[in-house]
């Protein structure tokens, strides 16, 4: 698929936000399309993407306060292994910060269900970043031989709380894989607050001494009664407002922390 024809790609409620396409060979390439309406930075892997052996593509997307850097990935059968090793180290170098989540997918072309030692070396890499495969069902069945080329990568222990399966599309010798994130939900919670004043030992001997200090001569200098007891009130609300404010906590917070 060439640029032309990647533009004119249409995927209703989404739309193409980064993609790499080759110049020298036919197929290949990596693309990512994102849902409508999601804030989202293209991280420009240019640079780094060599047809067959690494081509790449990354974009940032933005959840509440979550971000997510998500890598998609090519290497073609034929491609030079241990240039896609190095690459791949030199991006992760480039790309990673311990506030962001990462996902790498794609057809890296490595069987996930044999040991191999492209498998380790794989592995081992994407270790230093906490990343973990979970794809774990053949994504390419091929007369009696069944393969796990494609893969989804990610940091369970931030991320554990999710669900896979396989897609079969009939669109491709390869099954797609669908993973939802369920800690990644778009909505948060609305969030309860309740007021509290927090009445402890330092805050009770500070109202104390504000009382102590106090001067009263205005208030029983007055004739009506009335009157001498709202100035007394409006007195004593002002110390014991700055003494014990208002506290906006949430509901599921300990109130004596």
């Amino acid at each position: 698929m060439n640029h032309l024809e990647l533009q004119q790609t249409i995927i209703d409620n989404y739309k193409l936000g980064v993609s790499y396409y080759r110049t020298l060979y036919e197929k290949g390439g990596v693309c990512i399309f994102l849902q409508e309406g999601l804030r989202y930075v293209k991280i420009d892997m240019e640079n780094y993407c060599k047809d067959k052996d690494f081509e790449v593509c990354a974009i940032k997307i933005y959840l509440n306060t979550k971000c997510a850097c998500i890598i998609a990935i090519y290497r073609a059968p034929t491609g030079n292994f241990e240039l896609f090793i190095s690459k791949s180290d030199t991006i992760l170098r480039k790309l990673y910060t311990a506030t962001t989540e990462y996902i790498i997918c794609g057809d890296i072309n490595i069987n996930y269900l044999v040991d191999s030692d492209r498998k380790v070396q794989l592995e081992a890499l994407l270790k230093t970043c906490n990343l973990t495969s979970v794809v774990n069902f053949p994504s390419r069945t091929h007369k009696l031989s069944a393969t796990t080329i494609d893969n989804i990568f990610i940091d369970i222990s931030k991320m554990g709380n999710y669900s896979i399966c396989p897609i079969i599309n009939g669109l491709s010798d390869h099954d797609a894989q669908s993973i939802t994130l369920h800690s990644f939900n778009q909505r948060p919670p609305p969030k309860k607050y309740m007021l509290i004043r927090k009445i402890k030992e330092h805050t009770i001997n500070d109202f104390l001494n504000k009382l102590s200090c106090e001067s009263w001569d205005t208030i029983f200098c007055r004739d009506d009664v009335n009157k001498m007891f709202n100035s007394f009130l409006d007195s004593y609300l002002k110390i014991f407002y700055s003494s014990f404010p208002l506290k906006r906590i949430h509901v599921n917070k300990k109130i004596n922390n």
